[in-house]
């Protein structure tokens, strides 16, 4: 991983995405989805604070988690502009997400636990589809394996 000089206060992209692992592409769409900033040189060439590389990688690792980055924003709107977050604010952030990551494990587990049982064929009234239709929800009122819109008889 390249070091950065001590000294230097603001990063290329290039030095980001080298720094970050993020491509320069990831971080040109995540500055469009407001989720970092940079300043434009006289030259018109973006700059970024070195608080950005925690931010980049507290967005990377909400991503691999499933995190939607609508969420990820409305949490690092909650940090402090302009200096390294602490451990403080990344413990008080991730603890809102305990509970939507606990459902996402309890998803999942179901998920490894009953793959084996699902056949694939996208039916929602098997009585035993815990997958795509829990308790059967759908059967009780319809079947096939489709849902259509409902028409009235005229």
């Amino acid at each position: 991983m390249p070091q950065i000089p001590e000294k230097i206060h603001e990063l290329t992209v290039g030095q980001l995405s080298a720094r970050s692992g993020a491509a320069v592409s990831a971080l040109h769409f995540y500055e469009s989805k407001g989720l970092i900033s940079s300043r434009r040189t006289s030259g018109n060439q973006r700059r970024y604070g070195r608080d950005i590389l925690r931010r980049v990688a507290f967005i990377r690792a909400a991503q691999r988690v499933g995190i939607p980055l609508a969420t990820v924003r409305a949490a690092l709107a909650q940090l402090p502009e302009e200096r390294t977050p602490t451990h403080e604010d990344w413990a008080r952030l991730s603890a809102t997400w305990r509970t939507e990551l606990d459902e996402r494990i309890t998803q999942l587990g179901r998920l490894r636990d009953h793959l084996s049982d699902c056949i694939g064929c996208g039916c929602l009234s098997l009585e035993n589809c815990v997958l795509s239709n829990p308790d059967d929800v759908f059967g009780e009122r319809l079947t096939g394996s489709r849902l259509l819109p409902e028409h009235k008889e005229d």
